[in-house]
């Protein structure tokens, strides 16, 4: 393949990891611990996705109508997840082909996370080809979407956004990257995407490939 990819930046849950539904087991303890007085819905887990973490713990905190720190809810979630994630990680179908593709090709890779730096170093840790730039919702002032988290990315990886491709599942995640400049692929995973948008969208992490990335560069 040509050079004109300078750079993949990838999202971590629901994209190369499959845990929304761990995510959304550990929610649903959280909120009865909080005493929201009735299960958590998938609506309610689907409104979150994507979310800087304190974000998603302060609006679990509204819909419970407790009087938590939403700093102290976000420890819970990062406990319970680290716990579930180190136990057992359940890699997307597609997501160590994709990274092992780029990593023979020479393409620098970034992950790009809401989740705090102690999940990301769960998951980088069993992964062969690891990207070698992460930056952690934990460690950007604005999280997704704002696109704080992936101009710090494109800053470390010392690449264009315009010459660097974002793989996403969300909007919320999709619109943090196409914000820094960069063209967007999106996997769609629980959250719905708008009628109207700018990003490529494919089924599975199987179907992306060196060209299509490339091609999202060059055009």
């Amino acid at each position: 393949m040509g050079r004109s990819l300078g750079a993949v930046l990838l999202d971590m849950d629901g994209l190369l990891v499959d845990s929304e539904p761990l995510w959304f087991l550990v929610e649903s303890e959280v909120f009865e611990r909080l005493g929201g007085g009735r299960p958590w819905t998938q609506a309610e887990a689907r409104s979150l996705v994507g979310n800087a973490l304190t974000t998603s713990a302060a609006r679990m905190v509204e819909i419970a109508g407790a009087d938590v720190d939403p700093g102290v809810v976000a420890a819970w979630f990062v406990d319970g997840m680290a716990d579930h994630l180190g136990r057992h990680t359940p890699f997307k179908p597609g997501a160590r082909r994709l990274l092992a593709d780029l990593a023979a090709h020479e393409v620098p890779t970034a992950l790009v996370s809401s989740s705090y730096r102690r999940l990301v170093d769960v998951v980088l840790a069993q992964l062969e080809h690891a990207p070698s730039v992460s930056v952690a919702g934990d460690e950007v002032a604005r999280g997704k979407p704002d696109p704080e988290p992936y101009q710090r990315a494109l800053a470390q990886l010392g690449v264009p956004a315009r010459a660097a491709v974002v793989i996403e599942d969300s909007p919320t995640g999709a619109g943090a990257g196409a914000a820094a400049g960069c063209p967007v692929v999106v996997v769609p995973d629980l959250a719905a995407l708008p009628a109207q948008h700018p990003w490529t969208v494919v089924d599975t992490l199987e179907d992306v490939d060196l060209a299509l990335l490339d091609g999202l560069v060059t055009r």
